[in-house]
């Protein structure tokens, strides 16, 4: 048994799943904590793609983080952009000057995108990895579908990465498409390119959803274009490693992500791979005791050897891991080392098709049985920022059962999921600022 710490005061760098999950678990046990973020709300990554075309407005997915704090008097939330993170002395500087120090540090501040040093890419493509790069998307289609939409090539999309985010953009897409078109909103539906440097569609998963993800993306008219590289992002087209070209005004970014660019001004803290902060199992930075790194910005080691991937799951699970060993450093007891849940891995094609793949021996389905188990893990998710997630899982349970495109009505408004919350509860979404992470 160690000795007991008296008056923890925890700050929390990032409000995204993994800093919410941390803070909600200090709060509820009475723990005083300051929660750090650039935005005053919390986004749902997982609908991003929904968002970026015209399924869901972005407060549905965007929730203060005072609102979410409501009931936890103890958590103190702070938005403000962060100077450097201070490890040696667990404490923050922010860009105003003011600084905040605690007796643990819990780096949370989530993910950017990762360009590979692909000319033109960061200038050019969307991003799709947070509310405010999924706004600004949608309205670039918008304006796009209003000002040019019979010109050449205008409607014509290329989405870069054919992970989970690539492949349920695209199948997004092509439902858009379908719905301009049969609302004689266009007279031509754009093309969809899904471009992957790998063989496969959702590498991470089995040859059988390889191959059920390029069916059903096939048949509602995107082009998968695999074992091809991009060479470079202009304004008005893609070039590839091969030498071809498409000409696009829209480029999406799924291509990989790395740490939120604030780690780089941390002292002392490891970094690895997609420079994430290198974690000890009980998610502590080595040498540095009462300082956590958790979800996208950390290097999270598996059981096996292996790092774990950046899931919500992960980051929602090792928040809340974080914030039990700290308390359990409060009672004077040893930390544990971070066990994972497997929830499995899973992904939306678009409506009335999905597919995943659950337990242990990663057993593979599709359709209602794997958006079953989607709509599973993601209200689980949510839990964290809205108590009434029985509303996402009717109005998630509507979207599927539709076996027609949805009209998009571009001068009104998509349609909402039923939260309930105060009128007052408004996210205030930035989409001049580009986005560099949950908390920096």
């Amino acid at each position: 048994m160690t000795e007991q710490m008296e008056s923890p005061h925890v700050v929390v760098l990032g409000g995204g799943l993994a800093g919410v999950a941390c803070a909600h678990t200090l709060g509820d046990e009475g723990v005083q904590v300051t929660l750090v973020d650039r935005n005053d709300y919390h986004q749902f990554q997982p609908l991003l793609y929904q968002v970026a075309t015209s399924q869901l407005p972005a407060e549905d997915i965007a929730r203060p983080h005072k609102t979410i704090f409501r009931e936890h008097p103890t958590v103190h939330v702070r938005t403000a952009e962060v100077e450097r993170i201070d490890a040696d002395n667990l404490a923050l500087t922010l860009t105003d000057g003011d600084r905040i120090a605690g007796t643990h540090l819990v780096v949370a501040a989530g993910a950017r995108p990762e360009y590979f040093g692909v000319p033109g890419a960061a200038a050019h493509a969307f991003p799709l990895y947070s509310v405010a790069d999924a706004e600004r998307l949608r309205r670039h289609l918008q304006s796009t579908i209003h000002t040019a939409p019979d010109a050449p090539g205008a409607l014509d999309v290329v989405v870069v990465g054919g992970g989970p985010t690539g492949v349920e953009i695209t199948g997004a897409l092509t439902e858009l498409m379908a719905a301009l078109l049969a609302t004689e909103r266009i007279s031509e539906p754009g093309t969809v390119t899904l471009v992957d440097r790998g063989e496969t569609l959702l590498s991470a998963f089995s040859r059988k959803s390889h191959k059920y993800a390029h069916k059903r993306l096939t048949q509602r008219g995107a082009k998968p274009r695999l074992g091809t590289g991009v060479a470079a992002v202009h304004a008005d087209r893609v070039e590839f490693d091969d030498g071809s070209t498409i000409r696009t005004r829209t480029v999406i970014w799924g291509g990989g992500e790395a740490a939120a660019s604030v780690v780089g001004t941390a002292t002392g803290l490891t970094t690895g791979r997609g420079g994430r902060i290198d974690v000890l199992p009980d998610l502590t930075v080595d040498k540095h005791p009462h300082v956590y790194a958790i979800g996208d910005v950390a290097n999270i080691p598996a059981h096996d050897g292996s790092i774990l991937p950046q899931l919500g799951s992960v980051a929602q699970q090792s928040g809340a891991w974080a914030a039990g060993n700290i308390l359990r450093e409060v009672r004077g007891e040893k930390a544990e080392p971070f066990h994972y849940k497997d929830k499995g891995i899973m992904a939306m094609i678009g409506r009335n098709a999905a597919v995943a793949e659950v337990g242990r021996h990663r057993h593979q389905v599709e359709g209602p049985v794997a958006f079953a188990a989607w709509l599973g893990v993601h209200a689980m998710l949510l839990s964290g920022a809205h108590s009434r997630t029985d509303a996402f899982m009717t109005w998630a349970w509507n979207y599927f059962d539709r076996d027609h495109a949805a009209t998009v009505e571009w001068s009104g408004e998509p349609e909402r999921i039923a939260w309930g919350d105060e009128t007052a509860d408004v996210p205030h979404i930035r989409i001049n600022v580009v986005p560099r992470g949950d908390g920096t």
